[in-house]
């Protein structure tokens, strides 16, 4: 199964490649407008739970916290649903200019430049369609979401505890173990997005646990189905949920939804 999945991945690059086509979002610039769209046209199909917790949310994006979830950082933050980028916008950020030392559209009202997240949003629309990568975006308690910072995703020790209780998230030394339900879902999303923007977004290590989690855990009829859903208005596809959805049978007819 591995080696099906990496086969996999070369190929499709490898068509990304020889078309010289980008095959990740060329339709919504706005990161805001993304998770509206999937606040409401995404999230009222598939079921409301964010990521890492499992944990239902309502329409006003308030948690219902699952009995022990706890927290003891960002307590303002636990009850509230963010949208989590998987692979975070310093991970993609970073290989953009403006990023690092600004552009001369990036001063504010006082003529002070600036540079990081703001400039490149403001310069690049090759930046802003990346961060507005729908694929990308899940949502997350927003603690959990905090806590994760940019920390990558890696097995932990055992005896490492949980860090939200019965949430099993588990953080050491700017590392992260997501729960093994989010490993396949996270492992799909990082294949995406290095393929997609034909960006080195892992290391050979990082690159061979993601492929493992990708074959370790596959996708699932609501995972399914939110790809169906942020195709049919993202307009580009997620080929690492999409093909093994058709091949399971799990893939959503229009008239299903």
């Amino acid at each position: 199964m591995r080696r099906i999945v990496v086969l996999f991945s070369c190929v499709l690059t490898a068509a990304v490649v020889a078309t010289g086509h980008a095959a990740g979002n060329q339709e919504i610039e706005s990161v805001l407008l993304a998770k509206k769209l999937l606040e409401t046209q995404v999230y009222t199909v598939v079921p409301r739970q964010t990521i890492y917790c499992k944990a239902p949310f309502d329409a006003d994006k308030k948690v219902m916290l699952p009995p022990d979830l706890t927290s003891n950082v960002y307590k303002n933050r636990l009850h509230r649903t963010e949208w989590e980028h998987i692979v975070p916008a310093e991970n993609f950020g970073g290989r953009f200019d403006a990023w690092h030392t600004g552009a001369p559209q990036c001063h504010d009202k006082n003529g002070n430049p600036y540079r990081g997240r703001k400039c490149a949003e403001r310069v690049s629309r090759a930046y802003r369609l990346m961060q507005a990568d729908m694929y990308n975006l899940y949502p997350a308690v927003g603690a959990v979401n905090a806590a994760r910072r940019q920390y990558a995703f890696t097995p932990l020790f055992k005896r490492v505890p949980p860090a939200f209780g019965s949430c099993a998230v588990k953080i050491r030394s700017r590392r992260m173990e997501p729960p093994e339900s989010a490993r396949g879902m996270i492992a799909r999303t990082y294949l995406y997005m290095e393929w997609a923007y034909q960006m080195p977004l892992l290391g050979v290590m990082k690159r061979k646990l993601m492929q493992e989690w990708n074959a370790a855990y596959p996708v699932t009829q609501a995972e399914c189905q939110r790809a169906f859903l942020i195709e049919s208005l993202q307009k580009n596809e997620q080929p690492f949920v999409k093909t093994p959805c058709v091949q399971a049978g799990l893939w959503p007819r229009s008239k299903d939804v």
